[in-house]
């Protein structure tokens, strides 16, 4: 151990490598050494010759129609004016930006492959099948889901509406398959929270046996997750945040004051 007065030396994170020919590489979304890990790891697959399809869960499946015209149309096309057209909302940009330039530098497909809110709110009250998803969902999947989704909601989550929630969940995640399958002979790149790439809940649930063993999933989480449901994990040091859970909390009372 080191002395008391010296902070513990912060462990470097082993580097990432693609193994298989389709990579589900995971993410805690706001953690910016991730982040650079995974697009140096990116960078140094392209490197070396391989020019697989670019599968993003930033992006809504709705864009790709306004995405592939926007390629077309504009050989010219810069990052920033592809993430300002068609990229989707609430994620930050700067991270997934190396991403996107590498793949219009090198001309790859980039395929938008996600369930917007709204279609995932349709699915929520209208059922999978109604949507065009697969609605034989096995009851450890969707019971696994609706686990996760309600300790992600702090437990404010009752259980009916986490196993909605898990089949919107779902929903995304036979979407993304679907996505890797379509490109698939090439090989492909899937960036998306470590959620969606486990093994056992998430997008290989919904590959065909032949695509799934050509897959590798990548899970890079933080010290102190010890989910086991990759086939590879790479671990960081957490990124400090405010704690998710703290504004369900009651406020702790004010002492007492004594006479």
């Amino acid at each position: 151990m080191p002395p008391a007065n010296q902070a513990a030396p912060v462990a470097t994170p082993a580097p990432l490598r693609f193994e298989r020919p389709i990579v589900l590489l995971g993410e805690v979304h706001d953690h910016p050494q991730q982040h650079a890990l995974r697009a140096e790891a990116f960078a140094a697959l392209l490197a070396s010759g391989a020019r697989p399809a670019l599968v993003l869960e930033q992006l809504d499946r709705e864009r790709q129609a306004e995405l592939d015209v926007l390629r077309a149309t504009q050989p010219t096309l810069d990052a920033d004016t592809l993430i300002a057209r068609v990229g989707g909302p609430g994620w930050h940009w700067p991270f997934y930006r190396p991403f996107v330039e590498l793949a219009l530098r090198h001309g790859l497909p980039i395929v938008a492959a996600n369930v917007s809110r709204n279609e995932a709110r349709a699915v929520m009250r209208e059922g999978l099948a109604a949507r065009g998803f697969d609605a034989a969902v096995p009851e450890p999947v969707l019971a696994g889901l609706a686990a996760l989704v309600e300790d992600g909601h702090c437990g404010q989550v009752g259980a009916a509406l986490a196993r909605r929630m898990a089949m919107a969940q779902v929903a995304r995640d036979q979407a993304m398959a679907r996505a890797l399958e379509a490109h698939a002979q090439r090989g492909a790149v899937l960036l998306a929270g470590n959620g969606h790439v486990r093994t056992d809940v998430g997008v290989p649930v919904w590959l065909t046996p032949a695509t799934r063993a050509r897959s590798q999933a990548i899970g890079v989480v933080e010290e102190g997750d010890a989910t086991p449901a990759f086939d590879h994990r790479v671990v960081t040091p957490p990124h400090p945040r405010a704690d998710p859970c703290a504004a369900f909390r009651p406020p702790a009372a004010a002492p007492t004051r004594q006479p």
